[in-house]
């Protein structure tokens, strides 16, 4: 499982280096195979392709043009890429997606989500923190489901 925050940086032709805790775990778990994509285009999502294709089966499930299901495929699709880590453990990000997301040349932050990466442009993250804190009510919706 991903976890933890690891900072980074975006290279001259758009890729990102992949921290090497984080790298590890793909090696070991899942190979080079990846989808990079984002639903917001606020930040960037790297999953294995394997954790990805769960998603892919999910989302073929009915009813197939469930409104989220359409927008969720429609923006994922749109900001999306296959990629492979290459042998430095690099990973391009695709032009669009890099510049939506704030992330050209820039310092980043790779967050482990369990099972799939997240990137974030730090100081776009620093104001998501700030404008939408952990809060009494999050901690009570944790507990109903066991955390």
């Amino acid at each position: 499982m991903f976890r933890g925050n690891f900072p980074a940086k975006i290279d001259g032709q758009g890729r990102i280096k992949i921290p090497s805790a984080h790298r590890k775990i793909l090696a070991a778990d899942y190979g080079a195979e990846l989808f990079v994509t984002s639903l917001t285009g606020q930040n960037v999502l790297i999953y294995p392709l394997h954790e990805w294709g769960k998603l892919e089966a999910k989302l073929l499930e009915p009813p197939k043009m469930l409104p989220g299901k359409v927008k969720f495929l429609r923006n994922t699709s749109y900001y999306g890429q296959l990629a492979r880590v290459d042998r430095q453990g690099r990973v391009l990000i695709q032009p669009h997606l890099r510049e939506a997301a704030g992330v050209e040349r820039e310092e980043v932050d790779v967050m482990g989500q369990l099972n799939y990466l997240e990137v974030w442009n730090r100081s776009r993250f620093e104001k998501v923190l700030d404008t939408d804190p952990y809060t009494d009510e999050d901690s009570i919706s944790l507990a109903d489901i066991g955390i």
